[in-house]
């Protein structure tokens, strides 16, 4: 088998054991069940009378109806570019990632209870999101779809879309902080899948792959720029907010830079 094929197939099976281990954790170990709720505890704080417009607006942008739409698109520039076999991978990962999504959280359904969440419980079929799968699967086929030189700015502008919905989903309770982890796990592992695939069946290649890691850095240091600039604005009650919720903290991180990690190296390693 050749390299090309080799490395996709073997990243998405590392996917899927990632997969695995985090459904057994966030479902079965009790205190990273008690880590999960704590983290989303912290983002909810952020769902306010101010905020949930805009939270509502970005999280509804991977609904279904938005959803397709933005699939159509990608095929038509991949169609555009004249990338038949890329345009054709885009609908099956597209569906398989939804179908995926969906299977897993009837087989997985359980309660998960909190407290303080009252009557407005998280659905016990949560695991893995379905909007934060939508979100980060058009964020690699938005890669898959981009001339090679412009994946880089693909990669940041889709990572970033994802972390967005994910964020925004879970200040609004939609979901819990590990539902967003599987979902990115599943997006990844049907992306590599058709990676795989495309130069299986020898599909034409869009060139080098891009040096992606000087963008990248610019988006984190961008993310953390933003960060600075609403602790330097009120400095007492973001400094307050970071050493009462650290596992909010620790929870933003993780997706943050999952989100940008996933979509940078899908653009790393995609050549077709």
């Amino acid at each position: 088998m050749r390299p090309a094929v080799r490395t996709p197939l073997l990243l998405a099976l590392s996917c899927v054991l990632a997969l695995a281990l985090t459904g057994v954790l966030a479902l079965l170990v009790p205190g990273v069940r008690l880590k999960d709720a704590a983290s989303l505890h912290g983002f909810t704080e952020l769902d306010r009378p101010r905020s949930e417009p805009v939270l509502s607006g970005v999280a509804h942008l991977a609904d279904p109806i938005p959803f397709a739409l933005m699939g159509l698109a990608l095929v038509a520039l991949a169609l555009a570019r004249r990338r038949y076999a890329v345009a054709l991978a885009i609908p099956v990962i597209l569906v398989g990632t939804g179908l995926t999504t969906q299977i897993l959280k009837q087989v997985t359904a359980q309660p998960r209870v909190l407290d303080w969440l009252g009557s407005n419980q998280i659905g016990d079929a949560s695991w893995p999101s379905g909007h934060a799968t939508a979100a980060m699967t058009i964020a690699l086929c938005a890669i898959l779809a981009s001339p090679a030189r412009l994946r880089p700015v693909a990669a940041l502008l889709g990572g970033g879309f994802a972390v967005a919905v994910s964020y925004s989903i879970l200040a609004l309770s939609w979901h819990f902080p590990s539902d967003v982890v599987g979902a990115y796990l599943v997006a990844a592992t049907w992306t590599l899948l058709a990676v795989a695939a495309l130069e299986a069946v020898g599909a034409r290649r869009s060139g080098p792959a891009p040096a992606v890691g000087p963008l990248l850095a610019a988006g984190a240091l961008g993310g953390v720029a933003w960060g600075a600039i609403v602790a330097l604005a009120r400095p007492g009650a973001a400094l307050h907010f970071a050493l009462d919720r650290p596992a909010f903290l620790a929870g933003a991180v993780v997706i943050g830079l999952a989100g940008i990690s996933i979509a940078g190296a899908m653009a790393r390693a995609t050549r077709v």
